[in-house]
Formats: structure tokens, C-alpha cells, sequence
């Protein structure tokens, strides 16, 4: 018997679009957040949309937000449609001098990456009426966006290049193991690793999920954080809990240095320790990108070589390229 075909007459933008941020943040909560509407009302659309189409689309509890496989072909089928609608703006503007449109991009916390700085600075200089949007996640998260097109850009912390993904290296970012200035410790450097095993920890968030982050393998490897006492997605927040001496935490030194030579946080590991990950632009391949992050990309990618040249931006000359 054939099953029936959902009614879709009902079913609009509004509804499909909630159903994406809903997977995007996996929390109804966030969603609402993200949408600037009561919880209430996208748990309202949710339930709209599942109606519409006669099935499940997500399992959730108090632990879990799961996608039924009817929810995952959705999801699938959004992503494509989300790109489809973004696109449409600049494809009507394309006879246009003026380039419009929305460059997403999703970085690490707290990245220290001048060219980066100077890549926005030139898209705003060059393209007035382009919107950026930057995004902070894990590196493991940022992987999954750009590997299911997502989100066309990723700077991110990873042990090598990907399969599947453009990687260009940009730079290799190191970390220490900090402590607080009333932190028994603070003012050694010779201190065992194995010793710290028992330290309360303050965690990164984006060091506890997966196993990208270089902070992930030194605490399997010694045991760092087996005795977590407060965590954070937010560096500085992370960085604030280790200052007030709550434990010691992994954290990359160009983003705290301040704190560091103030004397507010110290730096445990000393020289020789070799702790880091190298940080990597990624992008994928397969994805047809709009021509504002085309002309991004271009941007972005020129003030990287500037970097790798050793050279300081010469603006007069860039410039002048098609973008």
C-alpha cells in the first residue's frame, strides 16, 4: 500500500527556516535566542511543522536532541533551500556595480589572526552593503558545518589537513597551562606533568567535546581534568575562573598574554613544553559559494599571503585586483 504524501499546503518559509536554527543551535531554547521569539512559539512552529508532514522530526529530552530519519531528510532538503533563497539576492544584483549579500564565517574563540582583521576591513572598504556574520564554535563543530555546507568558511584548530575539505595552514598557535597568582604554584615552571594530573581543572568547553583540540590530547595523554571545577565555551570567562584561582586551565598564550605579563595568570608549562595545534582556514570544495563570500575568500586569502610573504599589505596594489 503506498503511504500517503504529507499536505503540504500549510507548509512555509517561516516553519522550514525555524526548523534549521532549531538543528543549527539543537535547543529550542537557543533557537528562540537566535530567532528573537518566546520558546513557546518555535516549540509551536516545531510541532506545526511535524503535523504538516505527518511524523516525527526530532527527539529531545532533558539530555539528548536526536534527528528522527524523517528529520534528517528535512534537514538536508533546508540547507539546500536556505542556500537556494540566500542567493537569490545576489543573483538579482549581479548587473549591479554595488555587491550585496551575507558572508558567514565560523572561528575558534578568541582567534588572533591579523589578516583576518584586515580581510574585513578591506570587504567593508570594498563592499559597503555586504553583511558579515561570525560565528563562534569548536573546531569539531566548525568541521561539521563546512563538511555538510553549512557554512562556506572555517578557521579552525586541527592536528592535519582534512579529507574532503580545502585546509590552508595559517599559523601555529600556542598554549600554555595557566594558573592564578594566589595559586599554590604560581612562580614555578619545573612542575611535572604528571603532577598537575590532580589540579582542579578549568575547562575550555571547546576542549571536552571531541578531539581536535590540542588541549584534548595532553589530558588523556597525562590526565589533566580529571577533576573539572567550572567550564566555559568563552575564553575570557575560562581565563577569568583560573585568575580567581579556581584551578589551573589550558589556554592559547597569544589571547591572554596581557593577563599574563600583568601577572594575573602564569604560565606553568615554561619553554620547551611544545604545547599547540595549528590553526587552518577550511573550506569546501563541492559548495557553489555566492559571490560575496567569493569576493571574501579572494580578500582573505590575499592578506594571508601578505603574512607568509613576510611583507607588510600593500593596499595600492590589492586593490587593484578584481574581487
Amino acid at each position: 500500500m503506498t503511504a500517503k504524501r504529507p499536505k503540504l499546503h500549510h507548509l512555509n518559509w517561516n516553519l522550514l527556516h525555524t526548523f534549521l536554527v532549531i538543528v543549527e543551535e539543537r535547543s529550542i531554547t537557543r533557537a528562540a535566542e537566535r530567532l528573537l521569539v518566546r520558546q513557546p512559539s518555535v516549540s509551536a512552529a516545531l510541532q506545526r511543522l511535524e503535523e504538516t508532514l505527518g511524523g516525527q522530526l526530532v527527539q529531545r529530552d532533558s539530555r539528548r536532541f536526536v534527528l528522527t530519519k524523517r528529520g534528517e531528510l528535512l534537514h538536508k532538503e533546508c540547507v539546500e533551500i536556505y542556500r537556494s533563497v540566500a542567493r537569490i539576492g545576489d543573483k538579482l544584483s549581479e548587473e549591479h556595480d554595488e555587491l550585496t549579500g551575507l558572508v558567514r564565517i565560523q572561528v575558534v574563540t578568541h582567534v588572533v589572526l591579523p589578516a583576518l582583521d584586515r580581510a574585513l576591513t578591506r570587504l567593508n572598504r570594498n563592499h559597503p552593503s555586504v553583511m558579515v556574520r561570525i560565528d563562534v564554535a569548536t573546531s569539531q563543530d566548525i568541521v561539521r558545518s563546512v563538511s555538510q555546507k553549512l557554512g562556506p568558511f572555517g578557521i579552525c584548530l586541527l592536528p592535519n589537513p582534512l579529507a574532503g575539505l580545502s585546509c590552508r595552514r595559517l599559523l601555529r598557535e600556542e598554549f600554555g597551562i595557566l594558573c592564578g597568582r594566589d595559586h599554590p604554584l604560581h612562580g614555578r615552571r619545573d612542575v611535572p606533568l604528571h603532577d598537575l594530573a590532580e589540579e582542579p581543572f578549568v575547562a575550555l568547553a571547546c576542549g571536552q567535546d571531541g578531539a581536535l583540540e590540542p588541549m584534548v590530547a595532553l589530558r588523556e595523554g597525562v590526565g589533566l581534568g580529571s577533576r573539572t571545577v567550572g567550564t566555559s565555551p568563552n575564553l575570557e570567562e575560562v581565563a577569568r575562573m583560573i585568575a580567581a584561582g579556581m584551578g589551573i586551565g589550558i589556554l592559547p598564550l597569544a589571547s591572554v598574554q596581557d593577563a599574563v605579563d600583568a601577572g594575573t595568570l602564569w604560565n606553568l608549562s615554561g619553554a620547551g613544553v611544545g604545547l599547540g595545534a595549528d590553526l587552518y582556514l577550511i573550506c569546501n570544495p563541492s559548495l557553489e559559494m555566492s559571490p560575496a563570500e567569493i569576493a571574501f575568500q579572494r580578500l582573505l586569502e590575499a592578506e594571508i599571503e601578505i603574512d607568509e610573504a613576510g611583507g607588510a599589505p600593500v593596499y595600492e596594489v590589492l586593490l587593484s585586483d578584481p574581487a
